[in-house]
């Protein structure tokens, strides 16, 4: 199969360029173009954008300006509201960390997306620690692209997805200097500053911003500080070439108050047990881009990156979790030497993509390709000591040594093709495929034994594999479309299972990365301006998931074995849909209008043949994960709401519900003395948000968070920043005074 569609793209693409005549007459796919007038929040990408094709895809696009709620704090879940199935942890105040996820996939720091920022990743490593630790200030952005697990041949390691923050770039400004601020107070000592400064004048557009946001907390010792700043310019050299860089850089200081057991959260979900908790990152980005347009059928996207991130956590996380006190130690006269760990993060990134319109005979073609060359490099150092204060002191205390050193480096290469092939104004079938070299490296040392450090297994591995998939969009209307997509996609070997512990641990030789297929088949699209819809059924089979067993060595000892150890399989049906249900006009016009929405998901996501070993009495015990239920996938997630515009004011109410999840692939029921298993209940939250537009470029944003102040959790956390349950925010409240430059 994947030959056969390497083959048809390599042919359609030459053929074509044989056939191709300046007299050429061709259907070009639509191209929908998202004015910065648009009122709504919610659209459907459109088939084509920039180099990019999403014909056929499941796909959402969020413009953020017309969002309602708490953008300041990145509250996703009124973000991401009207994305469909959207799981979202919520277990902290500050919207440092943004975790999503879908299909019964995990949302740890978003990694099962491939997160970027203006197209080119942001996270810490996609190939071998691929955490979203960074994610840009909402207020800087201009619009969010997501597209489910079907994006893999255009931006590779990802069985999620993609989603994309687009930055305001000074393109939507129509004066050469104009600026826009906003500040935001809020509950729990919330004080957010953001300040921007752009402009368009000749060939030049740019875009600057400030943002500084700190606070205290939903609960006790949770204090955060963030500053963040970016810039970008653009030149337009003329009519076919447009050529611009970036750099942001971003600072946090977050304290961790550590987890709770479910007794504790019960009495009181604010308190915490930990003070001396504390989490620092630093992260920078640059980036140079090149668009270049060769004639109306023919356009190249260019663009070189890095990001250079360092990660510093120091606490008390005993291996008793929060059971075990933090307290004074009687024969220290002080608190106990807290751990410290510290990672360095440099990637560099160049990729080439191209877009062209070619034709045989009646049958158009749009072909995306591209080339990407990737590397990666972390530098991770951990269990080192402390101090003993009670202050963010990421120095290791003076002659101490780091219980493991590693270094993993990742280096990739890998070109794709996808060609939209028009056979009518209707019907579009897109092959596409991607070809993947993949190299990872790891060594170093992983603990201490007879005072001597452990080498980890000599680890160099190389592997080339091509992915494949094909959608098909029918238009059934000139406003509807029916679209079925499958394709593959993977999750490569992380440095985590590369490196670990070899007193404890092996690591099976011949591993394999993860690979998982989307299928999706649905039907969407929109009537007039007063009903917009997508409605799907899905299918996630996610292979060779990576896990670890118990075995047992000739001489009877036991270790751990990390290898490929089954499958999961997600299947399930995925809405949205929003009506317009009254308009009000004057003698002038539309002043105004009323909607309601509905997006959910049902899912039913279980493990397949899933082998488990454990140690019982000191003899290995088999048993097998079939038919459980992964961990963090919801049956059920629903969000509804309506809102109300009418001349200056917009107002908006919605209600978010997420039925009960495991924390754990055992599916335990009863919580755990520590908090760290057990299942999680529902919860359903209620917000509330309004916006005023005064005179002169000033507007009033206002809202309440879980207005009814319910106690939920989203997430157990077996270590950092636990461990024990996480507990979601209570009631709250924001205020912003929003100005921009007319």
């Amino acid at each position: 199969m994947r030959i056969i569609l390497l083959t048809i793209c390599l042919t359609v693409f030459y053929k074509n360029i044989l056939a191709q005549k300046s007299d050429t007459v061709l259907i070009l796919p639509e191209l929908t173009v998202i004015g910065a007038k648009a009122k709504s929040d919610f659209h459907q990408m459109p088939q084509i954008a920039g180099t990019n094709i999403f014909a056929a895809k499941k796909s959402a696009l969020i413009l953020m300006e017309n969002v309602q709620g708490n953008i300041a704090t990145n509250t996703m879940r009124q973000v991401m509201a009207k994305v469909p199935g959207i799981n979202i942890w919520e277990s902290e105040s500050s919207g440092i960390q943004i975790n999503i996820s879908s299909r019964g996939l995990s949302p740890n720091r978003s990694w099962e997306f491939n997160v970027r920022q203006n197209g080119y990743d942001i996270a810490a490593d996609p190939y071998g620690y691929p955490e979203a630790y960074y994610n840009p200030q909402l207020q800087s952005v201009k619009r969010i692209e997501v597209v489910r697990g079907h994006g893999s041949l255009q931006y590779g390691p990802q069985i999620g997805g993609m989603v994309n923050y687009v930055l305001k770039d000074g393109s939507e400004f129509t004066k050469s200097l104009q600026m826009e601020s906003a500040v935001t107070a809020g509950s729990f000592g919330l004080i957010d500053t953001y300040a921007g400064l752009g402009g368009k004048k000749n060939k030049f557009h740019y875009y600057s911003f400030f943002d500084h946001r700190s606070g205290s907390g939903y609960r006790q010792n949770n204090n955060y500080a963030l500053t963040t700043g970016s810039g970008s310019i653009h030149y337009e050299a003329n009519n076919k070439l447009t050529i611009g860089t970036e750099f942001t850089h971003s600072k946090i200081l977050s304290q961790q108050p550590g987890g709770l057991t479910d007794i504790q959260f019960t009495t009181d979900p604010t308190q915490s047990f930990r003070n001396r908790n504390w989490l620092g990152l630093t992260w920078r980005m640059m980036e140079v881009h090149a668009d270049l347009k060769v004639n109306a059928l023919t356009k190249f996207n260019f663009k070189l990156f890095n990001v250079s991130g360092q990660r510093r956590s120091v606490g008390f996380i005993p291996a008793g979790g929060i059971l075990i006190a933090d307290t004074i130690n009687t024969d220290l006269g002080k608190f106990n030497p807290r751990t410290l760990d510290i990672d360095y993060y440099i990637n560099t990134g160049f990729e080439a993509r191209s877009i062209t319109h070619l034709s045989v005979g009646k049958i158009s073609n749009t072909i995306s390709s591209g080339l990407r060359i990737f590397q990666g490099s972390t530098s991770r150092y951990r269990g080192g000591v402390g101090s003993n204060e009670t202050d963010a002191d990421f120095n290791p205390a003076t002659g101490s040594e780091w219980h493991a050193e590693l270094n993993f480096k990742s280096r990739n290469a890998a070109i794709f093709f996808e060609d939209l092939i028009t056979l009518n104004e209707k019907l579009f079938v897109i092959p596409g495929i991607r070809m993947e070299f993949l190299n990872a490296n790891a060594s170093g040392y992983n603990g201490i034994q007879n005072g001597n450090p452990v080498p980890i297994q000599d680890l160099n591995r190389t592997r080339k594999f091509i992915l494949s998939g094909i959608g098909i969009e029918y238009a059934v209307t000139p406003t509807t479309k029916i679209y079925f997509n499958s394709t593959q996609s993977f999750r490569p070997v992380l440095f985590s299972d590369l490196t670990a512990a070899p007193t404890t641990d092996v690591i099976d030789a011949s591993m394999k990365d993860a690979q998982a297929v989307n299928t999706d088949l649905g039907y969407r699209g929109n009537a007039g301006d007063y009903l917009i819809f997508d409605i799907s059924a899905f299918r996630l089979n996610y292979r060779n998931r990576i896990g670890t067993i118990k075995q047992q060595r000739t001489d009877g000892s036991f270790y751990n074995y990390r290898t490929n150890i089954g499958q999961s399989i997600s299947t399930g049906i995925e809405a949205f849909t929003e009506v317009r249900i009254a308009r009000f006009k004057s003698q002038s016009g539309s002043i105004g209008n009323a909607k309601i929405f509905v997006s959910g998901n049902l899912m039913d996501a279980r493990y397949g043949d899933f082998k488990q070993t454990s140690l019982k009495n000191n003899v290995l015990v088999e048993s097998n994960l079939k038919n459980k239920k992964i961990e963090y996938a919801p049956k059920q997630i629903l969000r509804t709401g309506l809102s109300f515009s009418l001349n200056r004011i917009t107002t908006s109410i919605q209600y978010s519900y997420t039925s009960t999840v495991y924390s754990d692939a055992n599916n335990t029921i009863t919580p755990t003395a520590n908090g760290q298993n057990g299942r999680i209940p529902a919860y359903g939250l209620l917000d509330w948000s309004a916006s005023l537009n005064l005179n002169q470029g000033l507007s009033l944003r206002a809202g309440i968070n879980n207005i009814s102040n319910e106690k939920y959790f989203t997430r157990r956390s077996g270590g950092y920043p636990g461990p024990g349950l996480l507990p979601g925010d209570g009631r709250n409240y924001f205020v912003s005074l929003n100005y921009r430059m007319q």
